[in-house]
């Protein structure tokens, strides 16, 4: 078996954690949590430790914190010449210290506390200084996952960015909508149909093929009858955005 240790106890960490549990092939040998009871559901808590001194020996070690903690958790293990790894889409592979081999173990996707995904379809990016950690990372990763990426940090970081894009402001684009539902009272669950629909036609069309809507028609009689009705400054300021980006078709605004 493939003994591990991860360090870290949120979101990604937890999540992890309940993966590898799974796995046959991996024996995680110890957590490292400064919350040590937010992890008494997951594992026996003779496998915790809150001192980095007590660290067991495995072959890998999986930081996984907040993107600010990397390189300071990293120069603070008590060892050298081990392969550590952190869990971070924007992260340099620098920013782990160089006493020790160092590598990326990146999830592609959007991590809720409490709320299970399916590791068998996340997209794991890996990295390594050399082919033989990277050998061991591909192997750790696909006892979880079935979607495995070499990628550089480069590629790594264009795609954190592109998941910003489509998550992050997604997201923020149906808190609008949500918003705009509530002042005027109807159920944003009638426009959940519709983002079903949105999401499924991205999974056979380019998003380009996809697009519809006024601004792709370039209907200006409901375009402007839509900034007529919103009321929020923000929202209206977001509305021109998007209709002149789509107009533009990947064009400079």
């Amino acid at each position: 078996m493939i003994q591990i240790v991860i360090i870290g106890s949120g979101n990604v960490a937890q999540h992890l954690i309940s993966a590898f549990a799974k796995s046959k092939e991996i024996d995680i040998v110890q957590v490292f949590s400064r919350q040590k009871e937010s992890l008494f559901p997951l594992l026996d808590s003779s496998k915790i430790t809150d001192n980095y001194n007590d660290l067991a020996k495995a072959d890998l070690y999986i930081i996984s914190v907040s993107d600010d903690a990397i390189a300071s958790v990293s120069a603070q293990l008590p060892f050298e010449n081990r392969l550590v790894v952190h869990t971070s889409g924007s992260i340099s592979l620098d920013s782990l210290d160089k006493k020790n081999r160092k590598g990326i173990f990146y999830p592609l996707q959007t991590f809720t506390k409490g709320k299970e995904v399916d590791f068998s379809t996340i997209p794991f990016c890996l990295e390594s200084e050399n082919e033989k950690d990277f050998e061991l990372l591909e192997k750790v990763a696909k006892t979880i996952s079935n979607n495995i990426y070499k990628t550089d940090e480069k590629q790594r970081k264009a795609l954190h960015i592109s998941a910003v894009f489509v998550n992050n402001f997604v997201n923020e684009m149906y808190r609008i909508g949500n918003e705009i539902c509530e002042e005027n009272k109807v159920p944003f669950e009638i426009l959940k149909p519709l983002i079903l629909e949105t999401v499924n036609k991205v999974m056979t069309l380019s998003p380009k093929e996809a697009q519809t809507g006024p601004a792709k028609r370039n209907d200006k009689k409901t375009i402007n009858a839509h900034l007529d009705f919103l009321s929020n400054e923000n929202h209206t300021t977001i509305y021109k955005i998007l209709t002149q980006s789509i107009q533009n078709n990947g064009k400079e605004l």
